[in-house]
């Protein structure tokens, strides 16, 4: 009798594994057709084999573009009376920066005063020896010495001219004020002085810098392992985090051929275009170089792809009413674009938006 139970038990499992491979068979054969309203909703993509893309993330910071800045150097020693910009200002050309009292330009005023009376002294010598020279009553040495005299104090009085200009030119006062003047138009970018401040004539640091900030550059840093990963021409997609939806396109225009001696990274440059003013110095950036590597694979838009109980699906396209649910292995997904290993042949057709709905439809009890 127990045996008879126990036979009926495994007939009745065997009936319904039976059924239940019916059920999976017919499950996985279900015939899906696209409607004239679908068709209208979903796009098609064809499988093609292109070069592989790599993506290397790399953190950076805005900073000037050097060749199109202007800094402003002391004409000559003196102390800071007053500071007229701040940090970040936009000013215009010719307007004044700073006002500083200079020693240097009131001896120049000085020498400058004294030069214009010798002349004028040496002038009327001059004038007298040649009359006399010529009245036969003094000689041609006393003519020509006169006239040396007179010549020296006009190089003198030039000198001190040439001085007065180095020193600020017009910008400059008989009681030693020197007036410092915007070189051009843009933003004060850089600002070294305030108002008291001493200044030398043999500091080095400059005063003010400007710069029109219409282009900038992105200096990043490049580990070591992947100092292989980047040369010039790569593509550069660079993102702040005060724009985060905002991507700025770019190329790498230059690659450092030493490494910093204290963090140990490369630097790269990349020249941005800034017609917006929306990058500023110093702003951190994320930066990510794509590059093109030799090997090649079968590629299809990375929205095509269906993730689904850790595996990867395409819907492959053969006609309105041939899909098929195709398994495949992603290699790497870069740039949207996913590169696939297995699965896909150059020319499969995949469905590549609302895809997801004839997934379900297909795979769906």
């Amino acid at each position: 009798m127990n045996t008879h139970k126990l036979l009926a038990g495994f007939t009745a499992l065997a009936l319904l594994a039976a059924c239940k491979g019916k059920v999976e068979q017919v499950t996985e054969s279900k015939q899906v057709c696209i409607s004239d309203s679908l068709a209208k909703m979903i796009t098609i993509d064809t499988a093609k084999t292109t070069a592989m893309k790599d993506e290397l993330n790399l953190s950076g910071e805005v900073a000037n573009d050097d060749n199109n800045v202007v800094k402003v150097f002391p004409f000559s020693s003196g102390q800071v009376l007053e500071v007229k910009v701040s940090l970040g200002d936009k000013v215009s050309k010719g307007q004044t920066l700073a006002v500083m009292r200079s020693a240097d330009v009131a001896g120049n005023y000085t020498d400058l005063s004294s030069t214009q009376s010798d002349i004028a002294v040496t002038k009327r010598q001059l004038e007298q020896a040649e009359y006399l020279y010529k009245n036969g009553i003094a000689s041609e040495r006393d003519f020509t010495e006169a006239k040396e005299n007179y010549n020296k104090a006009v190089a003198a009085n030039n000198k001190v001219k040439s001085q007065l200009s180095i020193n600020g030119g017009g910008n400059t006062s008989a009681n030693g004020m020197l007036v410092i003047r915007a070189p051009k138009s843009g933003y004060v970018v850089e600002k070294n002085i305030t108002s008291g401040s001493f200044i030398r004539q043999d500091n080095n640091g400059s005063m003010f810098t400007i710069s029109d900030m219409k282009d900038v550059w992105i200096w990043a840093n490049v580990f070591e392992s992947d100092i292989s990963k980047v040369k010039p021409g790569y593509i550069a997609r660079v993102t702040t985090i005060a724009y985060p939806g905002k991507v700025f396109m770019g190329k790498v225009n230059e690659v450092s051929s030493v490494l910093d001696p204290d963090n140990k990274v490369m630097k790269i440059k990349i020249a941005l275009p800034n017609p917006d003013m929306l990058l500023k110095p110093q702003m951190f950036t994320n930066v990510v170089i794509t590059n093109n590597e030799h090997s090649q694979s079968v590629s299809v838009p990375a929205k095509a792809i269906v993730f689904d109980n850790s595996k990867n699906f395409v819907v492959v396209y053969n006609s309105k009413c041939d899909l098929k649910v195709r398994e495949v292995s992603v290699i790497k997904t870069v740039n949207d674009v996913s590169y696939i290993g297995s699965g896909l042949q150059p020319g499969d057709k995949v469905i590549s938006k609302n895809q997801l709905l004839l997934y379900d439809a297909i795979t769906g009890d």
